[in-house]
């Protein structure tokens, strides 16, 4: 039997197969996406990059990690946030048609937090929340040793929990929402404000980027921060306290065993780390206990998540 798993991303696509049990791919391949994609485009990439791995052969069945909002009974995406053409977009349908096999989908969040529950930093905990801050902040919920997608599968926004209502303005139109505050784009965006106006500030990250404060990214803040540049120290700081405070927050709420944290920001180092654990701790209660870890599977989450939702379909036909 060979399990088929797709990701689906805003610029990035990836299909890999795998026997089910195993724990290593047979084959795995990614593919860019070129400028201006629509949705015909990224079909024809999944497709393309799929048959070139089964080389003739039938999947037994597919799992389908979406980069957008997806209704995963129906296998309906309901729309892409980077890629037009995907409006309620039958993606199971075309996809049982295109490889007669079952096929189940779920937005990349639920679907990296199943993949992190199944195979990786979440395995043998019943209730965890998986975050990933990356480009934004997004959530999923495993609860009962199962998805919970929440009414209408909207649960896991965190990004867009509001940690200071007096905080700076969000593209969602709320003031002071986590992924403001903690997002890559948005702390590399903060930094650079502050250094058009304080020209004494964060001499390290300056020097770095050669004084051209445009190609200043969370990458380039995470390594000034780690040679001790202040500005930089200081961002990341209060990206682990906006962290700290929604988990904190949501361990009151839910009282998960576990929180996953993954995505590009999660690797800025320490001090982002120390602040995340510290104010967490601060916000819950004494009584609310959990643990908060860095995520295992890195960018190939979501592909296991898929892999994990292909094994349920030949467990429950």
């Amino acid at each position: 039997m060979t399990l088929l798993a797709l990701d689906f991303g805003g610029t990035k696509h990836a299909a890999a197969i795998i026997a089910p049990g195993d724990s290593q791919w047979r084959n795995l391949k990614r593919q860019l996406s070129p400028t201006g994609a629509d949705v015909r485009v990224d079909m024809e990439i999944a497709r393309s990059i799929s048959r070139e791995l089964l080389r003739g052969k039938t999947p037994t069945a597919i799992g389908v990690s979406f980069g957008g909002p997806v209704d995963a009974t129906t296998g309906i995406v309901r729309l892409s946030h980077h890629v037009p053409g995907w409006e309620n977009f039958p993606l199971k349908q075309k996809l049982e048609d295109e490889f007669s096999a079952p096929v189940s989908v779920d937005n990349d969040a639920n679907v990296a937090a199943l993949g992190e529950h199944r195979f990786g930093a979440g395995r043998g905990y019943e209730s965890l929340l998986y975050i990933t801050v990356s480009t934004g902040v997004g959530g999923g919920w495993i609860l009962n040793g199962k998805p919970w997608r929440g009414f209408q599968g909207m649960a896991g926004e965190i990004g867009h929990g509001v940690v200071d209502p007096n905080g700076p303005m969000c593209l969602c139109g709320k003031q002071g929402c986590l992924e403001r505050l903690a997002s890559g784009p948005y702390i590399a965006q903060q930094v650079r404000e502050i250094l058009e106006k304080d020209p004494l500030r964060g001499a390290i990250l300056r020097s770095r980027v050669g004084e051209n404060l445009a190609a200043i990214t969370a990458e380039q803040i995470a390594q000034a921060a780690a040679q001790g540049d202040d500005l930089s120290l200081e961002i990341l700081n209060q990206a682990g306290w906006a962290l700290g405070v929604a988990i904190g927050n949501v361990a009151n709420l839910i009282n998960p065993q576990l929180f996953v944290v993954g995505g590009g920001v999660s690797k800025a180092g320490q001090p982002l780390w120390d602040a995340i654990h510290q104010v967490a701790h601060q916000t819950a209660l004494p009584e609310v206990h959990f643990e908060i870890v860095s995520a295992q599977l890195g960018d190939e989450a979501p592909l296991w998540g898929a892999v994990a939702l292909a094994e349920d379909l030949l467990a429950n036909p």
